[in-house]
């Protein structure tokens, strides 16, 4: 893993008057070998805590997005965030979470219930959906 982070001119997409709030960014991913989820989590000060971890079973894209987005979350609450801004590529789990799409794969409902429960832990929580490009 690289710690430079090359583009961090990204970062000037947001707001700088968010003096306690947390920004996370997650991903899955899907290849030969395997799918992995990645997290990045940026505080206040603009430390960067990357995560990154091999999932060792199978699953579809979207279990692996939200895994991603649920491993971001508990690193979160582990760091005892209460403002966190969440984005993430992934338009299914963002639009699920926020309640506006329905999830009807049931191997997801359990995922979006759990990520609800999480959410009881912040003052405030937004998603936002960025585009994959």
């Amino acid at each position: 893993m690289q710690p430079e982070f090359p583009d961090e001119e990204i970062l000037s997409l947001f707001k700088e008057d968010d003096d306690d709030t947390w920004i996370l960014f997650f991903d899955g991913s899907f290849n030969a070998l395997g799918h992995g989820i990645g997290a990045l989590l940026i505080s206040p000060e603009r430390q960067y805590i990357p995560m990154t971890a091999r999932l060792c079973f199978d699953c579809t894209n979207n279990i692996a997005e939200y895994e991603a987005c649920v491993m971001g979350i508990r690193a979160a609450i582990d760091f005892k965030v209460k403002s966190l801004k969440i984005y993430g590529d992934s338009a299914l789990v963002i639009h699920q979470i926020r309640g506006e799409w329905e999830t009807r794969d049931y191997k997801l409902i359990p995922y979006q219930a759990y990520i609800k429960g999480l959410l009881e832990y912040f003052d405030t929580v937004t998603f936002q959906h960025i585009s994959r490009e």
